[in-house]
């Protein structure tokens, strides 16, 4: 961005990498890519209109039929008064403390996700976990939107926490490049995802890795419903959404009946085949998985299984899988599936083959770096046990005391009375937001901190003006990443934001808990403190880190963790020796049947992977809803994150629906034009952009849209939760289902 005036710049970091951000002593008045990255995102853009935006919440607020007789029906169209801090303050934590004295500390739900800030101790998620712990306690939930699904299912499968395969399991895009011949990707790689991770990722690499790929002759196959989840010059197979699973399964029957699968491994590292194969092979239920019985499910033609068969059998292959697989129902099978034909291919363990998940999915994923510990604020120990599935926190409010089913056990649903939410935004990541909406009127109370006012804060009744990470010092640091940073305070907080850290403190004194949260420490003391611990640690392995003074007179520097022979995946130590290095899963081996979920009983999720097609798709469309609808993440923001600067800018809200040209034909439509989207569930505005890039009777409207005003019964900006389908991918996992929906389009009135 171009700028006027006297300015400084100083480096910062984000979970979409770093930049340098420039002030003019009060005001971010632009922004610059860093230096080192050779990709830059152009996310940063939009920071300096979104940080002193209007709808920056400037004071503490309470809800006026809250505060007047704690009416919880007009969350959404009720107006706030503003208050003093201490005011404010003596409010939330007495009724905080009447919750937890009346209802036990079971009543109250902690809410939070790790997207706030890149930023290791103003991590909101840490730190209003931290508070709560300190308080007594609350009910938590497992999992992420993201995967929750797969943390569910693949331990069985690997033995291992999904996580960690993910993150620490994987080959590298070195290894890759010298070693994989065919990449089959289920759901593409896609760069604009890896734009972010998770505690930042500084040099964005994933599209120049491609472009390695297509100089060395690499086969990438796309396998899905865009041809832009992969890069250019990836070889597009265009698939039906939902039917990954049933192409999988034709690709293994390819296997089997021409001697292409490796028994041999089979036999010495997998448990199970026997009891996968009679289903297959149709032997058990009289309908053989063939390339013919597969193609009019996913939409490739029989051929073509065979081919895709053919290669991946003769050619060092990793099957990738994307994230967004295992969001919709039954997302177990196909991240199962593609186990079980990694397995039958023999090439788990070898380099450049087997199976990998959720390249793409974020940046740092494919980096080949030496672990260090990460930065942590401490937690602190929970002493409520009660732990919900992280996608069905409707489910948890509009229905407590009722039963339900997650991976193998039984629980019941909390009566939560009280919701404290920091440092995310359940009206962006949740399904069937007007469902939602009506759930978050049944409990008592709900705090928030929060810079904007976004959704969820406008749904609050006490909300808490929080800073941004550029109102405030921390420490960026990732374990997906080889830099360092101190993120500076670049301005004064805006209005009377106050950090998290802050506001929890405040609290704590009033309810009489101060010293065990703080243990007598300020921000900074917290920040050399936490800095301390990882000298130490880094010291145990010959890494040499700056000290935290001489971090903030550089402002940041890159780890010498980049390494050329990375570290032996527990796959491949798995199979060099499997008897000496088990998986910890019952068998010891990779499980293709599973006695232990098949214990279970769940129909929705048996002993072994199998095709289940779900509720709402394709296969089943009908004249209301003959389009379906997937929702990826946006590639001009994190999530829902600097979305109240985006909507003021000059036609780019409502958000794009991308739309194949015979279906916009059909109905009259052109590029530019504002339609209606709509089923059962709830309706958006979207514009249209037509292009061949999507399959026919798909359609794409990315997530990240404020939900809007509900009383106008239309969601003005585009956001596609209002029409996504709430219900768990399985008794099993849980996940969510946001890529189970269909709908329809038409011209707006």
């Amino acid at each position: 961005m171009t700028c006027t005036g006297k300015k400084t710049g100083k480096v910062t970091s984000s979970h979409w990498g770093a930049f340098e951000v420039l002030t003019d002593g009060n005001k971010i008045v632009g922004t610059k890519p860093f230096a080192n990255d050779r990709e830059p995102t152009g996310i940063s853009d939009i920071l300096p209109k979104a940080v002193h935006h209007s709808s920056r919440v400037l004071r503490p607020s309470i809800r006026r039929g809250w505060l007047d007789n704690r009416n919880t029906t007009d969350r959404g169209s009720d107006t706030f008064v503003e208050l003093p801090w201490d005011e404010a303050l003596d409010i939330a934590a007495q009724e905080i403390d009447r919750i937890r004295k009346d209802h036990g500390n079971s009543s109250i739900f902690g809410g939070s996700y790790g997207w706030a800030s890149a930023g290791r101790f103003h991590h909101a998620l840490s730190q209003i976990h931290r508070f709560l712990n300190t308080a007594g306690g609350y009910v938590s939930s497992f999992g992420s939107y993201s995967t929750g699904c797969a943390q569910a299912i693949m331990p069985h499968v690997f033995g291992v926490p999904f996580l960690k395969y993910t993150y620490g399991s994987q080959d590298s895009w070195e290894t890759i490049a010298e070693h994989t011949q065919t990449l089959l990707m289920f759901g593409g790689v896609n760069p604009k995802n890896s734009q972010v991770s998770m505690g930042g990722i500084t040099e964005h690499e994933t599209g120049s890795w491609f472009e390695k790929f297509a100089a060395q002759g690499k086969r990438c196959i796309n396998i899905g419903p865009q041809s832009t989840d992969a890069p250019e010059g990836c070889e597009w197979m265009p698939t039906k959404p939902a039917s990954d699973t049933a192409l999988m399964l034709a690709l293994a029957f390819y296997l089997e009946e021409n001697g292409l699968t490796d028994r041999a491994f089979l036999d010495r590292y997998t448990t199970g085949f026997d009891r996968f194969r009679p289903y297959l092979m149709g032997e058990r239920d009289g309908q053989p998985k063939t390339p013919e019985w597969a193609s009019p499910l996913c939409g490739l033609p029989a051929e073509k299984i065979r081919e895709i068969a053919q290669q991946i059998a003769t050619t060092r292959t990793l099957i990738t899988v994307a994230w967004s697989l295992q969001r919709a129902e039954h997302g177990e099978q196909p991240y199962w599936m593609s186990a079980v034909l990694a397995a039958m291919l023999g090439q788990i363990g070898l380099p450049g083959g087997g199976v990998g998940y959720g390249y793409g999915a974020i940046g740092g994923i494919g980096k080949s770096l030496q672990r260090m510990q990460g930065i942590t604020l401490p937690q602190g120990t929970n002493p409520i046990s009660d732990v919900i599935p992280v996608a069905r926190i409707a489910d948890m409010l509009m229905y407590p005391g009722q039963e339900y089913d997650f991976n193998g056990k039984r629980s019941k649903y909390p009566d939560i009375r009280l919701v404290y939410w920091a440092g995310g935004n359940p009206f962006h990541h949740h399904q069937d937001l007007n469902r939602l909406n009506n759930a978050w009127k049944r409990p008592e109370t709900i705090i928030v901190n929060e810079p904007w006012w976004t959704a969820t804060a406008k749904r609050a009744d006490i909300v808490f003006p929080a800073t941004t990470p550029y109102e405030r010092e921390d420490i960026g640091r990732s374990n997906l990443d080889n830099y360092l940073f101190n993120m500076p305070q670049l301005i004064p907080p805006v209005g009377e934001a106050k950090d998290d850290y802050a506001i929890f403190t405040g609290l704590a004194k009033r309810m009489g808990i101060a010293d065990a949260f703080t243990e007598g420490r300020d921000p900074e003391g917290w920040l050399r403190h936490l800095y301390r611990r990882f000298e130490e640690h880094a010291q145990t392995t010959s890494i040499d880190v700056p000290d935290f003074d001489e971090l903030r007179e550089r402002n940041w520097v890159r780890l010498p963790l980049k390494v050329d022979t990375p570290e032996k995946s527990f796959l491949t130590i798995f199979r060099e020796d499997p008897d000496g290095n088990p998986l910890h899963t019952p068998s010891g081996k990779i499980e293709i049947f599973s006695e232990t979920v098949d214990g279970f009983g769940y129909d929705d999720c048996p002993g072994h992977p199998v095709w289940l097609p779900p509720s709402e798709w394709l296969g089943q469309a009908t004249p209301q809803s003959p389009l379906h609808l997937v929702s990826p993440q946006p590639g001009d923001k994190l999530h829902s994150q600097m979305e109240c600067a985006l909507a003021d800018v000059e036609g780019a809200r409502p958000e794009t629906l991308v739309m194949h040209p015979s279906n916009a034909n059909q109905r009259g439509l052109k590029t530019g034009d504002i339609v209606k989207v709509f089923n059962a569930r709830g309706r958006c505005l979207a514009r249209v952009f037509v292009s061949t890039e999507i399959l026919l009777d798909v359609v794409a409207l990315p997530t990240g849209a404020w939900y809007g005003d509900t009383e106008q019964k239309i969601d003005p900006d585009g956001n596609p939760n209002v029409l996504t389908i709430d219900v768990g991918t399985s008794k099993l996992g849980q996940g969510c289902s946001a890529h189970t929906a269909m709908v329809d389009v038409q011209k707006r009135d």
